[in-house]
């Protein structure tokens, strides 16, 4: 295993409406995110430890703290899911 950080380009849609935005990530050795950034217009880095997210500027924070919260539900029932079927 490299002990260099992966900086990875990567394509990621609005949280709140599925717009496309690319993306660049930096990944530890070990795949952990350690920061991120939008390289196209119009959007901005939702803050999030595990995944990179984004948001189009022109929403507001409330919609995006709800697509947030929605997310965060959708993969804890998707993470729940997964041990049950084991």
């Amino acid at each position: 295993m490299s002990s260099k950080n992966n900086n990875i380009a990567e394509t990621h849609g609005c949280i709140v409406c599925a717009k496309v935005f690319s993306i660049l990530a930096v990944y530890s050795p070990d795949g952990k995110l350690l920061d991120c950034a939008v390289t196209s217009p119009g959007g901005q880095i939702v803050p999030d430890k595990s995944q990179p997210l984004v948001a189009c500027d022109s929403h507001t924070a409330e919609k995006i703290e709800d697509a947030y919260n929605r997310w965060q539900a959708r993969k804890a029932r998707a993470s729940t899911m997964k041990e049950e079927k084991h």
